[in-house]
């Protein structure tokens, strides 16, 4: 597994690296001659007192050149657990990116967060000149520390919106995007603990994050005025049909007042003898037919099904039902499902996109 780590200044991408390094075995590589020559030298720690300051110790990192040695390097040993902050251009990235074995996380925070840290980092230094940790986290390259937020906040928009070289583009393409507004190490490393990072699924979707993918794409088809659902059957891991909710072929769209009963904003449950849409699951199965779904189909669906639909899912025969959201009635969904011996469950991905690790849930 290789991982990659961009953000902004002092955000703690460097403290991620390390806890990769200390918590779960992994080796951190630079460009260059090494730490010091760290593109993006400027970062943080969330507690600038610990001697977790300091960079992977010799045994645990290596340095390479240029990118593409890195990158050889790391193809012949894909199966070692390796980690990066130096990630200095989109052409880089777009390198890493090709392997299937590479990850990238992005770390942010709000920039009056970054800047406490970036001036208890230098009153640290200040108290303890002779720590073996000053030169790797403030490089004699590195211009003055700026003595106030103004100065600081326009030093962080050049890092991440200069148009040659900004760091935002490539927090942008991060499949995990972490807000780290932790107050000290142990709570930032309690937090990473729980996000389970070193998850295969997502490097490579399972199968389960295969399909409901493709429900969720199929769902951005829908019309409906109501809500959109998309919807996968499949059999022995091939896809047998696709369906999303909308009106009939021939009938003017929901979103385009097709459907009196969607367009009024009725509740849910209400007004359904005059809907006009067919939902996700019913065109699936139409489009299936019976002669496609024999013993072992499965059905994705990005919504529970309503408790029409899963009668008509047990007439077919289908034998397991995914969803990933809960609808209003899933209580009566299941209660058909279990005396019709379908297996119903509930698929939870790992987290990815924006994850705030200050939210309350975190510690749940």
């Amino acid at each position: 597994m290789f991982i990659g780590i961009c953000g902004s200044i002092c955000a703690g991408k460097r403290t991620i690296a390390r806890y990769l390094v200390d918590h779960h075995g992994f080796t951190q590589l630079y460009l260059g001659s090494g730490p010091d020559g760290e593109p993006n030298s400027v970062d943080s720690v969330a507690s600038p007192t610990t001697s977790s300051l300091s960079s992977a110790s010799p045994n645990h990192r290596r340095s390479f050149p240029t990118s593409d040695d890195l990158l050889e390097f790391v193809t012949k040993h894909w199966l070692d657990r390796w980690v990066t902050t130096d990630i200095p251009s989109d052409a880089v990235l777009d390198k890493y990116t090709h392997r299937p074995f590479f990850l990238l996380i992005s770390v942010d925070a709000p920039v009056t967060v970054r800047w406490r840290r970036y001036q208890a980092r230098q009153n640290h230094l200040v108290t303890q000149p002779n720590s073996d940790s000053v030169p790797e986290l403030l490089p004699s390259s590195s211009p003055a520390p700026p003595e106030d937020l103004v100065t600081f906040a326009a030093r962080s928009d050049s890092h991440l919106y200069d148009p040659t070289w900004g760091a935002n583009t490539l927090m942008s393409r991060a499949t995990v995007r972490l807000l780290n507004t932790s107050s000290s190490l142990a709570h930032l490393y309690a937090t990473l603990g729980k996000l389970d990072l070193l998850n295969a699924n997502r490097l490579r979707p399972s199968w389960d994050s295969y399909f409901m993918a493709l429900a969720s794409l199929a769902a951005q088809r829908s019309n409906c005025m109501k809500r959109r659902v998309g919807c996968v059957v499949v059999r022995d891991k091939r896809v047998v049909s696709t369906g999303y909710n909308g009106t009939p072929r021939g009938l003017r769209n929901c979103g385009e007042g097709g459907c009196g009963r969607c367009n009024a904003g009725h509740g849910s449950g209400q007004g359904l003898a005059t809907c006009l849409c067919i939902h996700a699951e019913e065109n699936a199965l139409l489009e299936a037919g019976r002669e496609r779904l024999r013993e072992g189909a499965v059905l994705y669906c990005d919504t529970c099904p309503c408790l029409t639909c899963s009668i008509k899912i047990v007439q077919v025969g289908i034998g397991e039902v995914v969803y990933s959201q809960g609808y209003s009635m899933d209580g009566a969904t299941a209660a058909v499902f279990s005396e019709a011996g379908v297996k119903l469950r509930q698929f939870v991905p790992p987290a990815n996109g924006l994850i705030h690790l200050e939210k309350p849930e975190m510690y749940t």
